[in-house]
């Protein structure tokens, strides 16, 4: 019989070898490595005998026991950390979908609802996830639009290459209209198959009506700007005519005095006297004293009423000329008044001479003398009437720069050349210099900007006005000067659309 210590010992390896087989149950799966070793154990167990064998035997058990637990404790809170994790990133999304207002969604092969944020649900008034999960484009939205959301979406299928920020007009079934930027992207497996398409549609409906209203607004700007450039047109004509109406009065004045201090009195009394003695003419001119002094007088009052006529004469021409100018003037301001953005065939030397015409008088009051600078340059397909409000206003402002110079002439120059680009294109470019007052560092960086003036009558809308034209037509308008009491330049430059033409 065996003893009790060997009874006690046995029990003890009985106890060891269910827990050993519990052990086994759970390990199975992720460690085969100890089922082998526990097998071998147990055999070993099995084959002895003895107290100590079997004491030795229970005490390498259960070190390889611990050490396994100790083992599984560590995969287990690895195992309750990961799962953790899990449930916060879930938990995040969750979050996500539930409260960003871009709308973000899964589709099956079938291009079916999967998955999507709570905005998308939103946004089709589904009431609840059931309404749109399962469903398609075509159920919420109208076919056009969900036809090309379809083919997209087998594109990608087909594909796998994603469709990335494509600005897309959303309408719904109801009629609603929304315009929204729309990423999509092939939606993978673990194994790397297409299963479906995800993707995230950004809300723009607001973006796009506030675009509408800055494109409003900039063709409100630009049309006030025009107006201030007609303006400046008009201002330089009324200039030019109020100069020429100085002439015309001029020489309606001395017309006038020439008639009422008129030689031409004289005759008549000469007149006078030859019918008092028309019965005895030849008597009187012959005898009489005042007779013989009468074909004296006579011809000094021919050469006198002779240069008086020619002096009218000149001064009627001279009037002619003046009314002909205010004519021209004002003929030439009402072909652009009228003007609208009309691209036409254009030579820029004519334009030119036009501008310097509407400024003319101002130019000759203050005295100020022009350097013709232009180059060959074919006709031009150009905005008439926005280079000539241009022009217009770049050669007033260089007049009044040369008002307050007292040291030099007032000269200015206008040039016109084409300017070669390093990538072989070409610019007109069109120059007015003065010999001013220049322009400080500071101020050249804002000279263009809407209000902002160095004269005191200006009203800081001119050299704005020209810049935003400038823009209009795909050119620029720039400034430089070396600094004060150094003069400027003003320089437009505009792509050179040429035409038939001869230069």
């Amino acid at each position: 019989m065996p003893s009790r210590e060997t009874v006690d010992a046995a029990e003890a390896a009985a106890h060891l070898t269910l827990r050993l087989a519990a052990l086994e149950r759970s390990l199975a799966a992720r460690d085969k490595t100890i089922q082998a070793l526990v097998t071998r154990e147990k055999d070993r167990a099995g084959k002895r005998h003895s107290t100590f064998g079997v004491m030795e035997e229970n005490a390498v058990l259960q070190q390889v026991v611990t050490q396994k637990t100790l083992e599984l404790e560590v995969q287990n809170r690895k195992l309750e950390q990961t799962t953790s994790d899990l449930r916060e990133t879930s938990r995040l999304l969750e979050v996500l979908l539930e409260n960003t207002p871009v709308y973000i969604y899964f589709k099956d092969e079938q291009s079916r609802f999967v998955h999507f944020s709570q905005s998308l649900q939103n946004a089709v008034h589904a009431a609840d996830a059931g309404v749109l999960k399962g469903k398609t484009d075509f159920d919420f939205f109208a076919p056009a639009y969900a036809r090309e959301t379809f083919a997209d979406e087998q594109a990608i299928l087909q594909s796998g290459e994603p469709i990335i920020g494509k600005a897309e007009k959303m309408q719904h079934a109801d009629g609603r209209i929304l315009w929204t930027l729309t990423t999509k992207m092939p939606w993978r497996n673990k194994d790397g198959r297409i299963i479906g398409t995800f993707g995230v549609s950004s809300d723009l409906t607001l973006i796009k009506a506030t675009q509408a209203k800055l494109a409003l607004a900039q063709t409100e700007l630009l049309a006030t700007a025009r107006q201030a450039g007609m303006a400046e047109i008009a201002t330089n004509v009324l200039h030019n005519v109020g100069n020429i109406l100085n002439s015309v009065n001029v020489s309606a004045d001395l017309v006038s005095s020439t008639l009422r201090t008129s030689r031409a009195q004289g005759l008549s009394r000469a007149v006078q006297l030859m019918h008092e003695h028309a019965a005895d003419l030849g008597g009187f001119l012959t005898r009489d004293d005042k007779g013989r002094m009468l074909p004296a007088y006579l011809a000094q009052l021919a050469q006198a009423l002779a240069a008086e006529q020619q002096g009218m004469a000149e001064e009627l021409a001279r009037l002619i000329r003046s009314v002909d100018h205010i004519k021209d003037v004002v003929a030439t301001q009402q072909s652009y008044a009228g003007s609208s953005s009309i691209v036409e065939p254009v030579q820029i030397r004519d334009l030119a001479e036009d501008a310097l015409r509407m400024n003319d008088g101002s130019l000759t009051r203050h005295q100020v003398s022009v350097v013709r600078d232009f180059a060959q340059t074919p006709v031009l397909r150009l905005d008439r009437a926005r280079v000539l409000q241009i022009l217009v206003n770049l050669i007033s402002n260089a007049k009044h720069a040369m008002d307050g110079v007292e040291d030099r002439p007032h000269r200015l120059t206008l040039s016109i050349h084409v300017a070669g680009n390093a990538d072989g294109s070409k610019n007109l470019r069109v120059c007015v210099s003065d010999e001013g007052e220049g322009i400080s560092a500071d101020n050249l960086t804002r000279i263009f900007a809407h209000g902002f003036t160095t004269r005191k009558a200006g009203h800081g809308f001119g050299l704005h006005s020209c810049a935003l034209a400038a823009r209009q037509m795909g050119g620029t308008l720039t400034a430089h000067s070396d600094g004060p009491g150094r003069g400027a330049t003003f320089t437009l430059e505009l792509p050179l659309d040429t035409t038939e033409g001869t230069p």
